[in-house]
C-alpha cells in the first residue's frame, strides 16, 4: 500500500488542483492511504473533509514581512512545525510528500527532506510562491500549470482539474445547458465572470455597456459574485447571477469568456477550447498576467489590462469581435490546441516517477 501526503491548501487556487490529484490516487487504487495536511483557516478545512479525504491541520505559519517579534519568533515556531510533520510523516509510514503551494508546504518539504521522503511539486502559477520555490531545491520532480514558469526541474504538466470539466463535453451539453440556465438557443453567448467573489471593474463595464453588447446580437450570462450589488435590470438577453455552482454548464453554454486570469480559469478555459478576453488582476506579483501569456501570445485570447476594461473599451474593442465569428471560432482553436485535459493525470504519473526513482535510490543503497 502507498501512503500520500499531500501538503497544500488556503485558496481554490491550491485546493482544487490537489483535491483532484487525491481523487485520482484514490481511484486508481483503493487501498491507497490518501492524506491532506492543511490548516483550519483554509478552504481545505470544508472541501477535503466534504471529498472524504482525511485532513490532518496544523498552525498557520506565515513567513513575517517585516522587523519585529514575529520575525525574531519565526525560526522557533518554523522548526517546530517541521518537527510535528516529520513525526507525522514517520507515525503514518509516508511514502511521498506532495505539494500545492501554500502556508503547509515549505515546512511540509523540510519536513519530508529530513524524513528522506521523496518530494513531488505541483505550481498552479506562472509566478510561483515562495513555499514551492522552496521546496524546488530539494527534487527533480516539479510540475508546473504554465510554460516558462521559472523553477528548477519544471516540467509543464498542466492543471489538475475538477472531473466535471475534465469530463465535459461541451458540444453534447450544451443545449441542456441552455435549457437549465434560461438561455436563448438561437442567440451565442457572452458569459462574464469575476470568480466567486466577483470583479467590480469587469462588472462595471459589462454593466454599462449591456445594451450594446446585446445589440450585437448576444446575450449576456453574467456572474457578478456574492458580493455585487447589481441584479437584473430587465434587459432582454442579459442574465445577472450572483454565484454559480454549475460552472460545468456556463462554459458548456459559453461562446466567449470575459474572465480574470487565475490560474485555474484560464487552464480550464483553454482546456475547454474556449476563446477568451483576460482581465488580470492588479494586485500581487502580476501572475495573473503572466496565466495567461501562452495563449494570448498564440492569439486564443485577448488581454486587457485592468484599468484599459471599461464600457467604452467594451464598446470600441469587444462588440467589433463579436461581429466577427470566425475570428472568434479561429481563437477557440488556438485555445484548444494550447489547452490541456491530462493536469490529474500528468501529475500523477510525476508522483510514480518520484517513487520509482526512490525505490530505486533505496535499491542500490541495500535499503528495504
Amino acid at each position: 500500500m502507498t501512503r500520500y501526503l499531500l501538503a497544500g491548501g488556503g485558496t481554490a487556487g491550491h485546493v482544487n488542483p490537489l483535491l483532484a490529484v487525491a481523487e485520482r490516487l484514490r481511484e486508481r487504487d483503493a487501498a491507497a492511504s490518501v492524506l491532506v495536511l492543511g490548516t483550519r483557516e483554509g478552504l481545505e478545512s470544508r472541501l477535503v473533509p466534504e471529498r472524504g479525504i482525511e485532513l490532518v491541520t496544523v498552525a498557520r505559519l506565515p513567513f513575517p514581512r517585516k522587523p519585529g517579534r514575529a520575525l525574531i519568533a519565526f525560526p522557533r515556531k518554523l522548526r517546530a512545525l517541521v518537527t510535528e510533520i516529520y513525526d507525522l510523516i514517520v507515525a503514518r509510514e509516508i511514502d511521498v510528500v506532495v505539494g500545492f503551494g501554500g502556508y503547509v508546504s515549505a515546512p511540509a518539504y523540510l519536513a519530508a527532506r529530513r524524513a528522506r521522503v521523496p518530494i513531488v511539486i505541483h505550481e498552479a502559477n506562472a509566478v510561483p510562491g515562495l513555499a514551492n520555490r522552496l521546496g524546488a531545491r530539494y527534487t527533480r520532480f516539479v510540475g508546473v500549470a504554465f510554460e516558462g514558469t521559472k523553477l528548477p526541474h519544471a516540467t509543464v504538466v498542466g492543471m489538475p482539474l475538477r472531473r466535471e470539466i475534465e469530463q465535459l463535453d461541451r458540444a453534447r451539453s450544451r443545449a441542456h445547458a441552455l435549457t437549465v440556465l434560461g438561455l436563448a438557443p438561437e442567440k451565442p453567448v457572452l458569459l462574464v465572470t469575476g470568480g466567486s467573489l466577483g470583479a467590480q471593474r469587469i462588472n462595471d463595464a459589462v454593466n454599462e455597456a449591456s445594451a450594446n453588447l446585446v445589440g450585437a446580437g448576444w446575450q449576456l450570462f453574467h456572474i457578478v459574485g456574492e458580493r455585487s450589488s447589481l441584479r437584473n435590470s430587465g434587459l432582454p438577453g442579459y442574465h445577472i447571477l450572483a454565484y454559480s455552482d454549475r460552472m460545468d454548464l456556463a462554459f458548456s453554454a459559453a461562446d466567449l469568456v470575459v474572465a480574470r486570469a487565475g490560474s485555474a480559469t484560464v487552464s480550464e478555459v483553454t482546456a475547454l477550447g474556449l476563446p477568451a478576453v483576460y482581465v488580470p488582476l492588479a494586485i500581487g506579483n502580476g501572475e495573473q498576467r503572466r496565466n495567461a501569456r501562452a495563449v494570448v501570445a498564440a492569439g486564443g485570447a485577448l488581454l486587457v489590462e485592468d484599468r484599459d476594461f471599461t464600457a467604452s473599451w467594451i464598446v470600441d474593442e469587444l462588440v467589433p469581435l463579436l461581429q466577427r465569428p470566425a475570428e472568434i471560432a479561429s481563437m477557440a482553436a488556438i485555445a484548444s490546441s494550447i489547452g490541456t485535459r491530462a493536469g490529474t493525470d500528468n501529475t500523477v504519473a510525476l508522483i510514480d516517477d518520484a517513487l520509482r526513482a526512490d525505490g530505486a535510490q533505496r535499491s542500490r543503497r541495500g535499503h528495504p
